[in-house]
């Protein structure tokens, strides 16, 4: 819940449900968030949003952004608040153009030769940001010491098919075309992206973060040598730099669609906790993850669009296969935009029992 009483001591973290379970402790009641769970769905950030302006000035203004971040906690009261924000500010601070166009998403410059490359920043600049480390510090401030904040930031595949291709949704074809015809300068890529995304996520610590969410959603599709190069390395190089700057960081590593790769991954990528997709197989999952390691998820988003019946199933499905071990109970992919803000109360409800 959201808290009056200012910014919470260094213990602050010792009660939050959602940072126990990353330690490994398995809760009679699991802590609950949700991927994009502040959003369009909401009504509340659909006026906020009108009022901003561009969605990057939504994202840059500490004000706007730290509302945002809490929005949905003072409506449903989850365990954990995660940073408003987007993963293109990296490729952002580093120099590449980022616009986002009303109603088409992201769009970028495409950076897709060394040339290119060189011309971006070879470094982060961490002042550009300087606004996201504000906004943690602002959503620290007002939350109670039961409610983790999470950073986050994109994986180095996932931002990099963003950059190459110069859009987002499912356009990888000109990052992994890259990738196979010159991989040595998409390695220059990653390689970079690897540096800029610990450094941005080491910020968001410093700034009052607690944990950290890395997001690859689109490595899914690739074969497993190419997943193991492209998604599976980078990650766990992120995490060691993460941790040899924020010592103990709790870290959560979630490659969408790994599915029979994600013990693989669980076991190379030194995360806390794994985040599990719509169509993982949760039983599987819990027996090819490493002893310990949190899992999160995985309630089909479509299921909380549909709410009812169907959705009590689905919730009750994860606490049944997932509940035995450390675990979150979050979705398969974030909240869709035309998801009844009641049907996430049900969510909520139906996972704590209190309606």
């Amino acid at each position: 819940m959201v808290s009056q009483q200012g910014t919470a001591g260094p213990d602050q973290g010792d009660t939050a449900p959602f940072l126990r379970a990353l330690a490994g402790e398995t809760l009679p009641t699991p802590p609950i968030w949700l991927m994009r769970q502040a959003g369009r769905y909401l009504p509340e950030y659909r006026e906020l949003r009108a009022r901003a302006g561009s969605f990057l000035d939504l994202c840059y203004t500490p004000e706007f952004a730290t509302e945002v971040t809490l929005q949905p906690i003072r409506r449903y009261g989850f365990d954990a608040a995660i940073l408003f924000s987007d993963i293109l500010v990296v490729p952002h601070a580093l120099g590449q153009d980022v616009r986002f166009v009303e109603g088409e998403g992201p769009r970028l410059d495409p950076v897709t030769t060394l040339a290119q490359f060189d011309r971006l920043k070879p470094e982060i600049d961490l002042g550009f940001l300087s606004p996201v480390y504000e906004t943690v510090a602002r959503a620290r401030a007002a939350l109670s010491p039961e409610t983790a904040l999470i950073g986050f930031c994109g994986a180095p595949y996932t931002v990099a098919t963003y950059m190459v291709a110069g859009r987002g949704g499912d356009e990888q074809a000109p990052a992994r075309l890259l990738a196979y015809g010159e991989p040595e300068t998409f390695q220059v890529l990653i390689d970079r992206l690897v540096e800029a995304s610990a450094a941005h996520l080491v910020a968001q610590l410093q700034a009052g973060a607690q944990a950290v969410q890395i997001f690859d959603s689109w490595s899914g599709d690739l074969p497993p040598a190419e997943f193991e190069r492209w998604s599976t390395k980078p990650i766990a190089a992120i995490c060691e730099r993460v941790r040899a700057r924020v010592p103990g960081a709790p870290i959560i590593a979630f490659a969408r669609g790994a599915g029979a790769k994600f013990g693989a991954f669980a076991h190379a990528v030194p995360a806390n906790g794994f985040g599990l997709a719509t169509a993982e197989d949760r039983v599987a999952a819990r027996a090819a993850a490493p002893a310990g390691a949190a899992l999160q998820g995985n309630v089909d988003p479509l299921a909380l669009m549909a709410g009812g019946p169907a959705l009590d199933a689905a919730v009750d499905a994860c606490l049944r296969d997932l509940g035995s071990g450390p675990f979150i109970l979050n979705l398969g992919h974030g909240v869709r935009q035309h998801t009844p803000p009641e049907h996430v109360a049900q969510l909520v409800a139906r996972a704590r029992r209190t309606g």
